[in-house]
């Protein structure tokens, strides 16, 4: 691709473990998203050691929908800092949580040796596309959860960005805006919602340096593997597929393994794009299996290139 990094992805401090990571070479991560049973937390745990000698920099695991599922997040999360190698990043949103139970949860996290927390607002309690009503006595936008979090200990804060503009946005421009009102408040990386093309990345990356912030921003990566998940992309992104990625999905449809592997070929072409085009790395959304994004591994040659 030949494109220049626009910002420099250099740390302006040495006090975050994590962006250290960033700074030394390509971060990649991983995210699980929250069982609903025994049985979901199974198939997670068996991902989680299928991923483990990856390496990766960090693994984090999702709330459900409206702040439901946090109990068993925080407490997944507690585990993977204690019966595992991996680095956990812990989520934490506005949603439907006061600041007293708010503190509280980032203690637990502590306690539990976890010292890095992906702050964000959340979708509103009435599920993408309805109204955002905070919580009587909680928070009502990120950039406060972060500087919440900062007064609490040592921890290093992640953030979301959206690439492809926040659905309560009204441009790019002011997504960049806010990310940076983040790395004022004491934010040291972010992360995207999953993206299927580069360019809304890079413009989003180049808004953003010329408002003067370095803030790293990770690209999140999905590779789709089943036709279920192109029904649910625009529900949960709130954008649809590109229609030069939906057609080669389509054209693929009749036969899943064909589909499967278009999926992974898909992934596996953007984010060496985004590498090339100067991205300190890749998180990928991993839907709690672990084969898609093991290809996508192997696709890349990663692990030769780390080593």
């Amino acid at each position: 691709m030949g494109r220049t990094s626009p910002y420099p992805f250099r740390m302006a401090t040495t006090d975050s473990t994590l962006r250290s990571r960033v700074d030394a070479g390509r971060s990649f991560s991983f995210e699980f998203f929250p069982p609903r049973d025994d049985a979901g937390e199974a198939v997670l745990w068996e991902a989680v050691r299928r991923l483990e000698p990856l390496e990766p920099s960090f693994v984090s695991v999702t709330y459900g929908a409206g702040g439901s599922t946090r109990d068993r997040t925080t407490r997944i999360t507690a585990a993977i800092a204690s019966e595992t190698t991996l680095t956990p990043v812990a989520h934490l949103t506005c949603v439907a949580a006061s600041r007293a139970e708010l503190r509280r949860i980032v203690g637990g996290y502590a306690a539990a040796g976890v010292r890095t927390v992906l702050a964000i607002r959340g979708d509103p309690p009435g599920g993408p596309g309805t109204p955002w009503t905070p919580h009587p006595e909680g928070l009502d936008h990120a950039v406060d959860l972060v500087r919440l979090v900062r007064q609490l200990g040592t921890f290093e804060v992640g953030v979301a960005a959206f690439p492809d503009v926040h659905p309560e946005s009204p441009d790019v421009d002011h997504d960049a805006r806010i990310l940076a009102r983040k790395a004022e408040a004491g934010a040291t990386f972010a992360i995207t919602q999953f993206i299927f093309d580069s360019d809304g990345y890079f413009r989003l990356v180049d808004r953003l340096a010329a408002l003067g912030c370095d803030l790293p921003v990770i690209p999140g990566i999905m590779p789709v593997t089943n036709m279920r998940q192109i029904a649910r992309f625009p529900q949960l992104s709130g954008k649809p597929l590109p229609p030069k990625v939906l057609a080669r999905l389509e054209a693929a449809a009749d036969d899943p393994s064909v589909l499967r592997r278009a999926g992974v070929e898909i992934a596996t072409e953007l984010s060496a794009a985004l590498l090339q085009g100067g991205a300190p790395g890749l998180h990928f959304y991993t839907l709690n299996r672990s084969t898609a994004t093991l290809e996508v591994f192997a696709d890349l040659g990663v692990a030769a290139r780390r080593g």
